[in-house]
């Protein structure tokens, strides 16, 4: 059975900083890769940023370039997601997922989602 397991979420204030782990097994890594989306109440789930588990790729929604930092630990087989510089809009539930990429477009669509993991809570206070 695939399992994806997340961890991290937290209370933080505007600026500072979390980590996002997400714990895998039962995968096959051909063509698969592994990210996080999140899901604001009232809103759409949308794609955050994503890896490749064989080449190491990363990919990032323009909303989180340059603040958030997606990592693999393949001997352990997780997956980071180094948050910083975080802000009110990054409130959400984050959600580990595996699946595969939009390579025309270089996104994860929740179309391209094989596995979802139970999300985990994100609260930035302002």
């Amino acid at each position: 059975d695939v399992q994806l397991q997340a961890s991290g979420g937290g209370l933080v204030q505007a600026g500072g900083s979390l980590r996002l782990s997400c714990a895998a097994s039962g995968l096959i890594f051909d063509n698969n890769y592994i990210g996080w989306f999140r899901q604001a109440p009232g809103k759409e789930r949308e794609w955050v940023s994503c890896i490749s588990m064989i080449f190491g790729s990363t990919f990032y929604a323009d909303s989180v370039k340059g603040r958030f930092t997606i990592s693999v630990d393949n001997a352990e087989i997780m997956v980071y997601l180094q948050m910083n510089n975080l802000k009110p809009e990054d409130t959400a539930v984050y959600y580990c997922a595996a699946g595969s990429l939009d390579r025309a477009w270089g996104v994860f669509r929740v179309s391209g989602v094989d596995y979802w993991g139970k999300g985990t809570q994100v609260t930035v206070s302002s």
